[in-house]
C-alpha cells in the first residue's frame, strides 16, 4: 500500500509526496522550493508519513469487506 499526495496548478504536476519515498519530490522550479521547504519542517513531513497509516491502512480493511 502506497499513499500519494500530489499537488498541481494548470493541470501541472508541481510537488509530491510518495509515502515509499518518505519524502516530498518538487517537478517543476517552484515545487522544488515547496519540497524543499515542507521535508525541512519535521511537522509536516512527519504529519504526510503518518497519512499512510491514518487514510490507507484504516480504509484497506472496508474495501476488502466489501469485495
Amino acid at each position: 500500500i502506497e499513499f500519494i499526495e500530489s499537488y498541481y496548478y494548470n493541470k501541472l504536476e508541481y510537488t509530491r509526496f510518495s509515502s515509499s519515498v518518505g519524502k516530498y519530490v518538487g517537478f517543476t522550479e517552484r515545487g522544488v522550493k515547496i519540497a524543499e521547504y515542507w521535508n525541512n519542517d519535521p511537522s509536516i513531513l512527519s504529519r504526510a508519513k503518518a497519512q499512510k497509516e491514518v487514510y490507507c491502512l484504516h480504509n484497506i480493511q472496508i474495501d476488502y469487506n466489501n469485495m
